[in-house]
């Protein structure tokens, strides 16, 4: 396996920041969904991770195993998501979703809203894709997108068979972006049912407008909403500041997902200039945590370093000296291959490097097991378990054994 450095950094997804951002308007908030003002941060969650089944305890040698490509002529994928008819939904920054069925890609778009997606930046575009839990019986799907004047949408649409009126997008939240980078863009459903949405801190570098920190903004976030029990939605009476929020302290949340096991939330934040992050909300969960951005990057000090207390440290981090610029986010494999069970894999977009973490009671393990020459966009996980990686130049590949 080869080691693939980037000498010379093309524009990521998850940059570090734009030299000459546009002028910055102020925020427009989401529809009202509670007339409740953000309160003061609870304490952080006590909850220590949950105890995963028995699993592997050690990492399977990597020269045992390999990215095999499943599909290309892609244009810059960005998500894939299993539906329950064993299809793969592969999204594409410019606006479109494709299906992968039968074993191949289906040419004709199942979605196109290129019409209303602006991806006029490198980090703007059709960014998330997440199906309803009740998929099978409603046809509702969700989509995170970048769209007039660059702000961030979250979409319903609904399906029909094998494509998807593009009419029938019903628009959840809006929330105004100040500058082009930082959108964050992942969705995902909970195991409780709720939508969790991920947003970046609004852009630039150094998070000038304070969103990180700031419980008067959505930007910085994690959000977590009911889309069963309002229109457009509603507030789960047990967020914790009794609006959107579920947890905030965050960059640019690139790729999140649940273990599909224990239902653990793992996060994928981009870092300034010198440190990229895990972070980690256990099943379980009050909800409330400080990730300490812009105070802090991944552990360390950033902004003074002063911050409230109890901000959570990630998980794992390393630093751009050993390499790397971009963490992606990536997923608890939980597939055919046992030796793998329970490890979570993300990786690096700049170097095409991939790690593995395992939890061994409160301690994390965490190693080096892959060089790729991908530019890693996502990790994808299909209805099996099975693990996907996703490259910006247009394909998606699947990890085998040798």
């Amino acid at each position: 396996m080869k080691r693939f450095l980037i000498l010379l950094l093309l524009p990521i997804l998850a940059c570090n920041g734009l030299s000459t951002p546009p002028p910055s308007p102020s925020e427009t908030g989401s529809p009202a969904s509670t007339d409740n003002s953000p309160t003061q941060p609870l304490p952080p969650t006590a909850t220590p991770p949950t105890d995963l089944p028995p699993n592997t305890t050690n990492f399977p040698n990597p020269d045992a195993y390999a990215w095999r490509l499943l599909t290309d002529n892609l244009e810059r994928p960005v998500d894939l998501q299993p539906d329950n008819a064993g299809r793969l939904w592969l999204v594409e920054k410019a606006g479109h979703i494709h299906l992968f069925q039968n074993g191949q890609k289906v040419d004709e778009p199942f979605l196109d809203i290129e019409d209303r997606v602006n991806d006029a930046e490198n980090e703007m575009g059709l960014l998330g894709l997440a199906l309803h839990p009740d998929f099978a019986q409603n046809g509702y799907f969700y989509v995170n997108y970048t769209g007039a004047r660059g702000d961030t949408f979250i979409s319903r649409f609904t399906a029909s068979g094998d494509s998807a009126d593009p009419n029938s997008e019903v628009n959840l939240l809006r929330v105004e972006q100040p500058y082009p980078n930082h959108n964050g863009g992942t969705l995902n459903f909970g195991p409780d049912g709720y939508l969790y949405a991920g947003l970046g801190d609004g852009g630039s570098g150094g998070d000038p407008e304070g969103n990180g920190q700031s419980l008067d903004t959505l930007l910085g976030k994690i959000l977590r909403i009911d889309v069963d029990s309002a229109v457009p939605y509603g507030v789960p009476p047990d967020n914790p500041f009794g609006d959107e929020i579920w947890a905030y302290g965050l960059r640019n949340p690139w790729r999140m997902s649940f273990d599909s096991l224990t239902g653990d939330l793992y996060i994928g934040d981009v870092g300034q200039g010198d440190w990229e992050e895990i972070d980690i909300i256990p099943a379980g969960s009050r909800g409330g945590e400080n990730f300490g951005w812009d105070h802090r990057e991944g552990a360390h000090d950033f902004e003074g370093g002063d911050g409230p207390a109890g901000m959570i440290d990630p998980i794992a981090e390393y630093s751009h000296n050993e390499g790397g610029c971009s963490v992606t986010g990536g997923y608890v494999y939980r597939g055919s291959m046992p030796e793998w069970n329970g490890i979570y894999l993300y990786g690096d977009y700049c170097t095409g490097q991939v790690w593995g973490l395992i939890r061994s009671g409160e301690a994390w393990q965490n190693q080096l097991l892959f060089g790729t020459d991908f530019r890693i966009t996502s990790f994808g996980q299909d209805a099996n378990g099975e693990l996907y990686i996703l490259d910006d130049n247009g394909a998606v590949y699947q990890l085998v054994r040798k």
